[in-house]
């Protein structure tokens, strides 16, 4: 079973501001100089879907977020539940 350190945790948001822009924020990897505004930005928006990431594919499963995010920013229509189905069929969430 992963550890807490085993795995990378993030969440897609949506801007509270006018351009509504969906972003993402891996809090996993935050350090002292951004922590906090990264934190409350994602707080002041609207929550989407989150969850983890397992490190071991890290680096392909946040390309696909950051995909999935762009695709959001399109206009194309994707449910947390397709976010999900994608992720898991890559094999890149933790539970």
């Amino acid at each position: 079973m992963p550890t807490p350190a085993d795995k990378t945790m993030f969440e897609i948001y949506r801007e509270a501001d006018y351009a509504r822009q969906y972003r993402v924020v891996y809090f996993t990897d935050l350090d002292e100089h951004n922590k906090e505004t990264e934190i409350n930005r994602a707080a002041a928006g609207e929550h989407f879907f989150d969850g983890f990431l397992a490190n071991l594919r890290k680096d392909e499963g946040k390309k696909k977020v950051n995909e999935l995010v762009a695709r959001l920013n399109r206009g194309e229509s994707l449910s947390p539940e397709i976010i999900e189905q994608e992720l898991r069929a890559m094999n890149v969430m933790a539970d």
